[in-house]
């Protein structure tokens, strides 16, 4: 039996498609049990990893972030507040990213807020698939950061019964220093870039 090549989207279209299914299940009734918050890694390429150093965590009960062997960081979301102390705290393991949550209805704003972003070819921030034993949380990759860039981290947060939810990660590295997010008002998706 042939089975179809696989078929390529327009540039931007795989962050778009993501978002509407991130939105879609967002929307999905949840059960009375509340799940453990879960972060879903963006597309990106597969970089492994092998676990053979005891993890440095270090974090607020808002999140928590882990440093994995190889440089990589684990990056758990419980609450979505204060980015200013996730960015602090990935900051402190020699991460150079800044990180912003946009809530539904709004994206951040000035456009565009570098000069230039490289695409996931260039620099995958997002580690995908993550690690064996990190499914459940978003993984990235600092070393792609060079000298000169800037990591940025938008999670996409929704209000719902049971809590704030994450809908959708932008993750990205800057050419240079990166603007500061205002938000703005937009019918379209929140990391629409």
């Amino acid at each position: 039996m042939n089975m179809p090549a696989d078929r390529d989207l327009p540039a931007g279209h795989h962050r778009l498609l993501k978002e509407f299914v991130m939105t879609e299940i967002a929307k999905t009734p949840r059960a009375t049990v509340r799940p453990r918050f879960k972060l879903l890694a963006p597309l990106g390429a597969f970089v492994a990893a092998v676990a053979v150093a005891v993890p440095l965590m270090i974090g607020t009960p808002a999140h928590a972030v882990t440093e994995l062997p190889g440089g990589l960081i684990d990056i758990t979301i419980n609450e979505a507040k204060d980015p200013d102390r996730l960015q602090a705290d990935l900051r402190a393991l020699g991460a150079n990213v800044v990180v912003d949550y946009v809530p539904r209805g709004k994206k951040c704003g000035p456009e565009p807020r570098a000069a230039h972003f490289l695409s996931k070819e260039e620099a995958a921030l997002s580690v995908f698939p993550p690690p064996q034993g990190h499914e459940t949380s978003f993984v990235i990759d600092p070393k792609v950061i060079r000298q000169g860039q800037t990591g940025v981290l938008e999670f996409s947060v929704s209000d719902e019964e049971d809590g704030v939810r994450v809908a959708g990660i932008w993750a990205r590295v800057a050419e240079g220093p990166v603007a500061a997010c205002t938000l703005i008002d937009t019918p379209g998706a929140p990391l629409n870039h």
